[in-house]
């Protein structure tokens, strides 16, 4: 009985003690439920919405770039795409040979395809390709019973209405790299592009936009059941640049095949008109995507189509950098308008000989001449009493030897050699011969085709420092960037009569009867044009060669012929376009270079009547009226730059002689 009753008591504890257990987990289990279904039932609700709910970004239109007038240069354009679904074509390889008989598709792309497929999920579309013609859409739509999974897509592709004529300017597009993705949502889209050069570049993040959005409906697999709104992106800014397409393409068009380069720009407000480089090459194929064939032939021409030579080829000035000597010269009293030297062909500095361009000399000559006539003799004399610090500070003053600061990439500063400069990259002292070397603009000295305009620039519109721009405005929705105007009182300090005489000089050399480019004077009144000849040696010219002449023939190799330039201005009355020229391996500057500068300078004038407004403001300084209160001084503001006397200005040696 006692044993009963110790089983009952044990029994119901036991039983006291499981109860109070399971009691226990459905409270815990209840107060689990509360928690989840109560106290956080809007995150579980806001992560359940998550699941069914993508928010995806979408790329917005990139802005357009326009010329000064307005004219499209780069666009948008819609980019037909052929996409392939795998879960819907099945057997996807016997699906893209059955479309290799319809549309190119490359063997490349066959296995880049196969391996995205792979890659992806079954219903994630595949792009085989882009930028398909509309008779290539055509076929596939007719075909599209026999061609399973096959859809067409149809997107936005950048696209350069005038190709190669505007490419060193316009940059191009292309794919964005893993080191450029830097943290912005919008680099990691399919088929986003960027800026990878010129004006693309520069302006790359304006021009870009601001992504919309889409939210679509998705189920567990992640596949797209519907969409359920959109919001579209905003817009690019809109790039309005300083060139006249018009004008930069008969510019490209005049240099033809050459390996060359022009630059036109206004001398009073820096605006660039025209930055042609030749050869050049296809923006459009970057974006497309640039086959192998092609990238083997643009980095294999000798040509450098790739490079923009306007503001990266660096060469020896020639003779066009001889105003820049004289300049010095005046401004240290080395030498004044009047000084003669005499020409005999040569000057002698100690065992050495330096020549002039022409062999037997030009006589006695006196500063307007000898620039009027390129005489070297002349400008050696003339560095050599001047120095080459002095020279270089005056080049540094004209923009020659440092960046400009162009609103464009791979800019080069060229260089400007000192004293000091020599000592720290050699670790050698300057040597006297040097200095002579660069009073014709040879030896180290190397400079830019932009720097030469801006320094023709600064000459012709009575020694302001102007200094050159592409960007007009930078037009986002209703906000317009514009460009900072020139200061119109910014002074380089130079003398007015120095300036005078070099002027008168360049405007001899052409319009002049001893001239080195009289045979390319502008014939048309009131569009007379001054300038410089240059002609630089690429190859060390032996006696023995020179004493042959085999250096002049036609038949030495093209990359050991001289190279040709040209700077100048016009009109001659008002200078209002500064224009520089270089052909690489072109031949004499009189010959080559200058009859260029004269068609492009005529044009830009002839355009400017027909379409007022090519220009910009002008200031008019008329260095020959007297100072004081009744004459007009540089700075003072009217109309136009005003250089007087046309011709030749001072008696010249009596016997006429041969121009280069």
């Amino acid at each position: 009985m006692h044993r009963e009753q110790d089983r009952h008591k044990q029994f119901s504890r036991r039983m006291a003690i499981l109860a109070g257990g399971k009691l226990a987990l459905i409270t815990a289990l209840a107060g689990r439920m509360y928690y989840l279904q109560v106290l956080e039932s809007e995150r579980y609700v806001t992560l359940a919405e998550d699941n069914r709910i993508n928010l995806r970004l979408l790329a917005p239109p990139r802005g357009r770039i326009v010329d000064r007038f307005g004219v499209p240069l780069a666009v948008n354009r819609q980019n037909y795409r052929v996409l392939l679904v795998s879960e819907d074509a099945g057997d996807v390889e016997a699906t893209l040979r059955s479309l290799g008989s319809i549309i190119e598709i490359a063997e490349e792309d066959t296995r880049r395809i196969l391996r995205e497929v792979r890659r992806v999920r079954s219903f994630v579309p595949v792009t085989v390709r882009e930028n398909l013609a509309w008779k290539d859409v055509a076929r596939i739509e007719v075909n599209t019973p026999d061609l399973p999974g096959i859809n067409i897509d149809v997107g936005q592709s950048r696209y350069y209405l005038h190709g190669g004529d505007t490419a060193h300017i316009m940059g191009y597009v292309a794919a964005v790299s893993e080191e450029e993705l830097g943290g912005d949502p919008l680099l990691e889209l399919p088929g986003f592009r960027i800026g990878k050069a010129g004006v693309e570049k520069i302006h790359d993040l304006a021009l870009r936009g601001t992504g919309g959005s889409s939210q679509v409906e998705v189920n567990a697999f992640g596949r797209v059941i519907r969409e359920l709104s959109r919001q579209e992106g905003q817009l690019g800014a809109e790039v309005r640049l300083t060139i006249d397409v018009e004008l930069q393409k008969y510019v490209a068009k005049r240099l033809g095949d050459e390996s060359a380069t022009v630059v036109i720009m206004d001398v009073h407000t820096g605006e660039v008109l025209a930055m042609t480089s030749v050869p050049s090459y296809d923006p459009n194929a970057f974006n497309q995507g640039i086959t192998p064939e092609y990238w083997k032939e643009l980095i294999n021409n000798e040509k450098s189509p790739l490079i923009n030579k306007a503001i990266s080829g660096q060469y020896s000035p020639g003779s066009t950098f001889k105003m820049v000597v004289a300049l010095a010269a005046l401004e240290k009293g080395a030498i004044s308008p009047d000084t003669q030297f005499f020409c005999p062909g040569f000057l002698r500095l100690g065992k050495a000989k330096f020549y002039c361009w022409k062999r037997g000399g030009h006589g006695r000559l006196d500063l307007l001449s000898a620039i009027t006539q390129s005489c070297d003799v002349y400008f050696y004399e003339t560095a050599k009493r001047t120095g080459i610090d002095r020279i270089a500070a005056m080049a540094k003053r004209l923009g020659l030897g440092e960046k400009l600061g162009l609103d464009l990439p791979n800019e080069h500063k060229g260089l400007m050699p000192t004293r000091k400069w020599k000592r720290a990259a050699t670790g050698e002292p300057w040597q006297k011969g040097e200095t002579l070397i660069a009073g014709i603009g040879q030896g180290y000295i190397l400079v830019t085709p932009l720097q030469l305009a801006v320094m023709t620039a600064r000459l012709a519109n009575g020694g302001f420092k102007v200094t050159p721009r592409l960007t007009r405005a930078v037009v986002d929705g209703k906000v317009t960037q514009a460009a900072e105007p020139p200061d119109p009182h910014d002074s380089l300090g130079l003398v007015p009569e120095h300036l005078a005489v070099v002027v008168q000089g360049m405007i001899n050399v052409v319009n002049g009867k001893r001239g080195t480019a009289r045979r390319s004077a502008i014939k048309e009144k009131g569009m007379e044009m001054a300038g410089k000849t240059g002609t630089v040696q690429v190859k060390r010219i032996t006696k023995a060669d020179r004493e042959s002449g085999a250096y002049k023939s036609k038949d030495i190799p093209w990359k050991e012929r001289d190279h040709a330039l040209f700077v100048g201005f016009a009109p001659v009355h008002a200078p209002r376009y500064a224009v520089s020229v270089v052909v690489e391996h072109g031949g004499g500057g009189s010959k080559v270079a200058a009859p260029i500068a004269r068609d492009v300078l005529l044009e830009a004038q002839r355009r400017d009547s027909a379409r007022p407004g090519l220009g910009g403001a002008v200031r008019t300084v008329n260095l020959n009226a007297p100072e004081g209160p009744a004459g007009s001084t540089p700075g003072s503001s009217s109309s136009s730059t005003s250089w007087s006397g046309i011709g030749e200005a001072a008696a010249e040696p009596v016997a006429a002689r041969k121009t280069p």
